[in-house]
């Protein structure tokens, strides 16, 4: 064990060489022990008939999950249906990629409802963050039976 003489720690910006190292190293050590990510970015959009960006969906694929990372429906185009279709549409390209769910995120109670209403449950949740609302995390699972908790997998060690 290193003692407090043996070290030191500095800010690095998060753009730096050094930065970049740490997620390689932790990304090498996480893929040893759970696999490859094998992580791909998408992005759906949807446009109105002038072809006017209404709304859409930024995530990432990884180790068999779909994450939504920012869910979009410009006013105008709410209540129209739109996110329900790009909820559908992403929730689509998962079950196409062999996903076994999608999980996101929300401070919004308006989203978490229209999230709970597409079949989503709360999975977890962070008090004041924003300050003052709560950061909301929610999943879907599809069902699939290789969606079994950790603690039952062969060799996870109950983790």
């Amino acid at each position: 064990m290193a003692s407090a003489e043996s070290f030191h720690i500095e800010i690095a910006a998060r753009d730096a060489s050094e930065a970049q190292a740490n997620a390689q190293a932790l990304g090498a050590e996480v893929a040893a022990e759970f696999g490859p990510r094998d992580e791909e970015a998408f992005a759906l959009v949807a446009r109105d008939g002038a072809g006017a960006r209404i709304g859409g969906v930024n995530g990432v694929i990884h180790w068999r999950w779909l994450y939504i990372a920012q869910f979009y429906v410009a006013p105008r185009a709410r209540r129209a249906g739109l996110g329900r279709a790009l909820l559908a549409r992403a929730e689509s390209l998962a079950r196409a990629k062999n996903c076994v769910g999608i999980y996101l995120d929300t401070f919004s109670p308006a989203a978490r409802a229209f999230y709970e209403r597409g079949g989503f449950v709360i999975a977890g949740r962070i008090e004041n963050f924003p300050p003052g609302a709560a950061r909301v995390f929610l999943s879907k699972g599809f069902g699939r039976s290789d969606t079994f908790p950790l603690s039952q997998r062969a060799g996870s060690g109950g983790r």
